[in-house]
């Protein structure tokens, strides 16, 4: 039977703490809107208490999303639960996302507390929490740098008093998979009751693991993933939305599904990008610009002649038209005559080997050989065939 992975998406509140990323009310709209038509289960819409503006956008995309479950950020203080709940308010479906950190360095340093001080104040969070909301979701910050006997008993705790969702963030990138995915093991394994909980894989990009260890989480019992578009967040950002989606579609079809509609991953990518002023690196996996963008000329002559010689995802399936093949000095041929019939030009044997010659030596003075150019060139050759 396949299992079904929630997808929760943080792109307008851990997304939107990139600094220079802040959106006006209209533009979160929009993209909230989008978000719900992509498929996300859930939007977390921001953190009430941090300011008026962002109190608005939460309780504004609350009155306007109808299928997605509205997310709101607080700490394990009162005034920041009632505060998220008030701008919650308006939602079909609630939640309160509250929590506090667990690692030795948070407990120690953040909070001046100790492991027992920490526990209640988990407990009295999720309880004040569940008067005002069913769907509670519990976070223990650094629970990447926590030792797992220790989180465990934090877990039981917010499981006894009534959470929903139980939020396992690897806050500093810290983690590599294998850990992680321990971790979350050792949880459904040692935790009473986890098993009524979602259990959700929140992950950051400093090692460059955050999608690996969400996988990995996946693989060892998480059902929610903590996301954002093009992965842009705190510092290096956080797992990317449409990577974890196209793995679990292509390495897991049959075992993990979403609910995402993946046509839509690039557009809303571009979505992203253009509102925040986020460039999207050229390379970056399932939506860079170069991500389906072939120059080799020995990828160039196998992606001709069968796509998934060098692709193991169709480009139509996240939204983009067709492969590239970039005219560079590393092209050979069968790419030359290839973008040549694109642009109307069906060139014999003798006249493409004509052809490569003056290609060449033009490929040589530029990076990259575009249309206008291969025209050109093609058009003074036959010209002085002629």
């Amino acid at each position: 039977m396949t299992k079904q992975i929630k997808i929760f998406d943080t792109t307008l509140r851990d997304g939107e703490q990139v600094p220079g990323c802040k959106l006006n009310h209209r533009q979160k709209m929009i993209v909230a809107k989008q978000l719900e038509a992509l498929g996300v289960d859930v939007l977390e819409a921001g953190f009430p208490i941090s300011s008026p503006g962002d109190f608005k956008a939460v309780e504004m995309i609350s009155k306007e999303l109808q299928s997605t479950t509205i997310c709101a950020l607080s700490r394990s203080v009162e005034k920041d639960i009632k505060v998220a709940a008030e701008a919650l308010r308006y939602a079909k479906f609630p939640r309160i996302h509250t929590g506090i950190g667990t690692s030795p360095d948070h407990i120690k340093y953040k909070f001046n507390s100790t492991p027992d001080k920490i526990i209640e104040r988990a407990r009295a969070a999720v309880k004040y929490a569940k008067g005002f909301v069913e769907d509670v979701e519990f976070y223990a910050e650094d629970a990447g740098r926590t030792s797992n006997e220790y989180l465990a008993k934090v877990i039981q705790a917010v499981v006894n008093e009534g959470a929903t969702v139980l939020n396992i963030p690897d806050t500093t990138g810290y983690c590599m998979p294998e850990e992680y995915g321990a971790k979350i093991k050792y949880l459904v394994e040692n935790v009473k009751g986890i098993d009524k909980c979602e259990i959700s894989a929140h992950c950051h990009n400093d090692l460059g693991m955050a999608t690996a260890n969400s996988i990995a989480a996946i693989i060892n019992g998480a059902t929610q993933v903590e996301c954002t578009v093009n992965g842009i967040g705190e510092r290096a950002g956080n797992t990317a939305l449409e990577e974890v989606v196209m793995i679990l579609n292509h390495r897991f079809r049959g075992i993990y599904q979403t609910n995402i509609i993946t046509p839509m991953l690039n557009p809303i990518s571009k979505l992203v990008s253009d509102s925040m002023s986020m460039p999207v690196q050229a390379n970056k996996a399932i939506v860079g610009e170069n991500a389906f963008a072939h120059s080799s000329g020995i990828h160039q002559d196998g992606v001709i002649k069968h796509r998934a010689n060098y692709e193991i995802i169709d480009p139509k399936t996240v939204g983009i038209d067709h492969s590239k093949i970039v005219l560079t000095a590393r092209s050979g041929r069968a790419a030359l005559a290839y973008r040549s019939k694109n642009i109307g030009f069906d060139l014999s044997k003798d006249e493409l080997d004509i052809v490569y010659k003056e290609f060449i030596h033009i490929a040589d003075r530029q990076a990259e050989v575009n249309d206008n150019d291969l025209n050109d060139m093609l058009c003074s050759i036959f010209k002085r065939a002629i």
